[in-house]
């Protein structure tokens, strides 16, 4: 549906109530066919977890601050946990009540603004929370995250008092930035797409906005009410500061996932091991690479180094560190030793070993349906949460990766992960927001390094093509223990879109990953496909936000 269309709908019919009232930011409620969340550990009669209640999170701080960053990174995470969020963009609310190309008075955020401008303001006002409330109270809804500036201290103390009024306990957290670099950052990624700033030096252009917004908005309180509950992120995360925040379990895991969070720039790499001397998907040999696997790993590595000093090139930047990732599987250790030689960091997740398959190790797919024929009915009905005798689920493993993703949302380095695929799968599916029936059905070839560019309103992957492999080994497996999973045919990305011609191109979070489908043949041969140049079209995406106030 068309994005426009749909604020319009929710702005003029309040009784209208939208799938997603976040448009274009792709954190959606769970599927309805979908019963648990990926990371979910048990399901309730009103689907609230955790004895929590209802939440609202409402995020204070100025434009190019990082809150809408904030808002959806949370969002994915509470969803992944299985906690019904949506998050409500008062900006949304603005345009769709303004009209196409409508702007608002110039007075509209002062705190004398005039009569026009009130009257205007608390139209937006209304529309929103009428939202947030219908949601929490008939959609079983638990936490609403309210992304707006929230400039002055009386405004909040005003909205806390009326969401306490509807059973609601209010959680403020403010963005807070006076590191010029980290500015100058958040305002360059999102927020100078515009015509305004066509053909200007990009930092030139981020230091004008900047000061508009400080015209626009000439009156900001950062947060200092006793009363309240509040976190305040200083610069990115480098400093916390916290308020009363101890109402209940669920507010102390959005804290803990705060602090591990940040809003500076990195990008996470997907790789696959290399081919080992014995069976390639065993799980109790631990076998060493073949010398196949090793060629292959040097190959990986020659092709990474490369794609990211490009990329570094092109955009003026000086090269970040990286960091790697790996299990402790001797075949992803060793695939990881040339990038050690190269005096990169390397270091080992025991959690991030492949799914166990149990007692299927090692049978073939014909056994296994001569053995284990009621097991395979229920696998092909839920390939997510079915465990085969002794072995692991995909859930099983989600719930043992949670440290792990909470680490690579703490870590501030480009991030190579070198793992099994089916390890891939669910970090994949954690950054991307896919469903629990998308995980089983991802596949990641040998062939290509799978890169993810985080953006303020939805990720990004794109596909690296390693060339020069033997097509021996570039095949994804066909699933962790050789049971083939029935799904509908799904084009690759790209195809209706010029893959034909060889031209490669993105996917953005909310949308289901070229990755599981297989990928189509390009017209060239393989060995002659380069690395694909990387373009963030998140920033495309969010072109009408650029004088966002909201």
């Amino acid at each position: 549906m068309d994005t426009l269309l749909t604020a319009e709908i929710a702005a003029n019919a309040p009784r209208y109530r939208r799938k997603s009232s976040t448009f274009i930011d792709a954190i959606h409620d769970v599927p309805e066919d979908q019963d648990m969340a990926p990371a979910q550990l048990y399901s309730t009669m009103s689907g609230r977890l955790f004895h929590s209640g209802r939440i609202a999170i409402v995020m204070v701080g100025l434009p190019a601050r990082g809150k809408t960053h904030i808002c959806v990174s949370m969002a994915r995470y509470l969803q992944w946990l299985g906690v019904k969020t949506r998050i409500f963009h008062l900006g949304d609310y603005r345009r769709a009540t303004v009209g196409p190309g409508g702007t608002v008075p110039e007075d509209y955020f002062f705190p004398n603004a005039s009569p026009q401008s009130i009257i205007l303001r608390q139209k937006i006002l209304k529309k929103c929370r009428e939202d947030i409330y219908a949601w929490l109270n008939h959609e079983n809804g638990q936490v609403a995250i309210y992304d707006a500036v929230n400039p002055v201290a009386s405004g909040r103390r005003s909205l806390a008092k009326e969401f306490a009024k509807h059973d609601v306990q209010t959680l403020f957290i403010e963005s807070f930035v006076d590191d010029e670099r980290i500015l100058l950052e958040n305002a360059r990624n999102v927020k100078i797409s515009s015509p305004d700033f066509a053909g200007m030096d990009p930092d030139k252009a981020a230091e004008l906005y900047l000061k508009r917004i400080t015209m626009k908005i000439p009156m900001f309180e950062t947060m200092d009410e006793k009363e309240l509950n509040f976190i305040k992120m200083i610069n990115a995360g480098s400093k916390f500061f916290y308020n009363n925040v101890s109402f209940n379990y669920l507010s102390h895991r959005i804290v803990f996932y705060l602090t591990n969070l940040h809003i500076k720039s990195r990008t996470t790499f997907f790789a696959r091991a290399g081919t080992t001397t014995e069976d390639e998907e065993s799980y109790k040999s631990d076998a060493p690479l073949s010398e196949q696997g090793k060629a292959y790993a040097r190959k990986m590595a020659e092709t990474l180094t490369k794609h990211r000093e490009q990329e570094a090139a092109e955009q003026g930047k000086p090269l970040r560190p990286l960091s790697v990732w790996t299990s402790t599987r001797r075949k992803t250790v060793q695939t990881a030793e040339v990038f050690g030689e190269k005096g990169y960091k390397v270091r080992q997740r025991s959690q991030m070993s492949q799914i166990n398959p149990g007692a299927c190790e090692r049978l073939s797919e014909r056994m296994i349906r001569q053995i284990y024929a009621e097991e395979v009915e229920k696998h092909d009905l839920d390939p997510y949460h079915h465990r085969y005798p002794r072995a692991e689920s995909y859930h099983d493993l989600a719930v043992r990766l949670e440290p792990i993703i909470l680490e690579l949302e703490r870590e501030q380095n480009d991030l190579l992960i070198i793992a099994h695929e089916s390890v891939l799968r669910v970090l994949y599916a954690y950054l991307m927001h896919c469903s629990t029936m998308d995980i089983p059905i991802l596949k990641f070839p040998r062939d290509e390094i799978i890169e993810i560019i985080p953006a303020a309103y939805q990720n990004e992957a794109k596909r690296i093509h390693i060339p020069g492999l033997e097509s021996s080994i570039v095949p994804g497996s066909p699933d962790d223990i050789k049971i083939p999973v029935t799904v509908q045919s799904i084009p690759p990305s790209g195809q209706a879109s010029g893959e034909a011609s060889g031209v490669t191109s993105g996917i953005t979070s909310g949308q289901l990953s070229p990755i599981a489908g297989g990928l189509g043949s390009p017209a060239e041969p393989a060995t002659e496909r380069p690395p694909e140049k990387v373009i963030n079209k998140a920033k495309d995406m969010v072109a009408d936000k650029v004088d966002d106030e909201d």
